[in-house]
């Protein structure tokens, strides 16, 4: 097989008092169908971006629930996660030119990832372009054939480059069902049986989201230098042209001309399948120039809990996207009490209520505009802070998506018990006959 992802024990009983009570009792009901049931989980890196966070949770809960859930992540080097970083980049709408050189690195790297696949499981859920072409692959041997297949697309693909949608659109073809973020994300004349749209979420007891002592906020910005009695406003995001960094600079500075005691901080994790990440790094240190009000941090390590301290410090989160999938980043920020403005970019809107928890703000002069509203009204800042909290934990907690997806396995169970028994029927009645 791939590579196995150790995962901590989550128990669901812990979201209690948390979570919204009717998403846990629906998950309990559902849960009890598939308790035994094999469950794996397939992407591209154990550590950084949102899709190992959401996994790292989500398959401990599985376990929890009596099913027995995995997580692996696929095997590549460095030419196959720069190929798939094009076509990352291309299906959000970059004007990348796509070479067969790079197709046929990504299908030298597909075969070999589909040799390792040996066992039969009764859902595979696989994570985002990295791994779309494997099932195709395995049915094409007579392999793999059985349980339920599901591609789950976390990315944008509204303005997908054609080149790269038609290459891997047979792969997605392939899957038994397939799940978006939004409804706008799924493209025309995708000939797929099931369609489910599920938003991501965050877990609010992990080290990233949960409460917090004031010795370890200050501790945390105490070792970063941060002036804890200046404003502080920051963007969590990996440094790439999609998140906008050096926007996100532009719009500081615009705001530092009213606010001159201002600080900026930018943190992100450097993740493995993302060549890109140091080479933006240093395009926005340059950005940034000497300025020493402004604070850069990449960790290549797990960097939960400074993650939470920042947007916890924060009077304002910025998210300057110009393509974005989801953006989880912006719902911890919310979850964490604190305004967010934010572009209109991807699944912001559906998480920024303009005006009540934040702000939708498409350019950096109204986003200026909108973050020294928000520094000069604190009261105003609380209330928007307090309405973003109860959004996240009605919307877009660990448990509505863990929900979301028992419901789509059910429903897949459910159809194809449906057609066997009508076989059986039809099968009968033949005999009889």
């Amino acid at each position: 097989m791939f590579t196995r992802v150790p995962v901590k024990p989550v128990r669901l009983d812990s979201y209690e008092g948390v979570a919204p009570d009717e998403q846990l009792a629906e998950i309990q009901r559902l849960s009890n169908k598939f308790k035994d049931a094999r469950v794996l989980h397939v992407n591209a890196t154990a550590f950084g971006g949102g899709v190992a966070e959401i996994l790292s949770t989500m398959v401990p809960m599985m376990q929890d629930l009596g099913m027995h859930a995995e997580w692996q992540v696929i095997r590549g080097a460095t030419e196959f996660f720069e190929v798939t970083k094009a076509f990352h980049n291309a299906l959000q709408g970059m004007p990348i030119p796509v070479t067969q050189h790079m197709l046929d690195i990504y299908l030298r790297y597909s075969n070999m990832n589909a040799d390792l696949f040996d066992e039969d499981y009764d859902f595979v859920v696989m994570h985002d372009p990295q791994v779309v072409a494997i099932r195709r692959l395995l049915k094409e041997r007579g392999a793999g054939t059985k349980g339920f297949w599901i591609w789950r697309c976390h990315i944008d693909l509204t303005d997908a480059q054609p080149k790269v949608w038609e290459f891997i659109k047979p792969y997605v073809e392939c899957h038994d069902a397939v799940i978006f973020t939004m409804e706008k994300y799924v493209k025309s004349g995708l000939s797929v049986r099931h369609i489910a749209i599920i938003p991501p979420a965050i877990d609010p007891l992990s080290p990233k989201n949960v409460e917090l002592p004031e010795s370890t906020i200050h501790d945390v910005l105490s070792r970063y230098g941060i002036d804890q009695t200046r404003p502080l406003i920051s963007q969590i995001s990996r440094y790439d042209p999609w998140k906008d960094p050096l926007g996100v600079i532009d719009v500081y500075r615009l705001v530092k001309k009213e606010v001159p005691e201002l600080q900026l901080a930018m943190v992100a994790t450097l993740a493995s399948d993302d060549p890109e990440g140091i080479d933006w790094f240093g395009k926005t240190a340059r950005h940034a120039g000497e300025d020493p009000d402004i604070y850069l941090l990449a960790s290549t390590k797990d960097n939960s809990v400074d993650v939470n301290v920042f947007q916890r410090s924060s009077q304002v989160v910025l998210q300057r996207s110009k393509r974005e999938g989801f953006g989880l980043v912006v719902t911890e920020a919310l979850w964490k009490g604190t305004p967010v403005v934010g572009t209109s970019a991807g699944g912001i809107p559906m998480q920024v209520l303009d005006g009540v928890n934040g702000f939708i703000a498409d350019n950096n002069e109204l986003a200026a505009e909108k973050v020294i509203w928000l520094l000069r009204n604190p009261d105003d800042r609380i209330r928007m802070g307090v309405a973003g909290r109860e959004h996240v934990r009605q919307h877009f907690l660990i448990t509505r998506y863990l929900l979301d997806y028992l419901r789509l396995f059910d429903k897949l169970y459910s159809e194809r018990s449906t057609e066997m028994a009508a076989t059986q029927d039809d099968h009968q009645q033949v005999v009889e006959g």
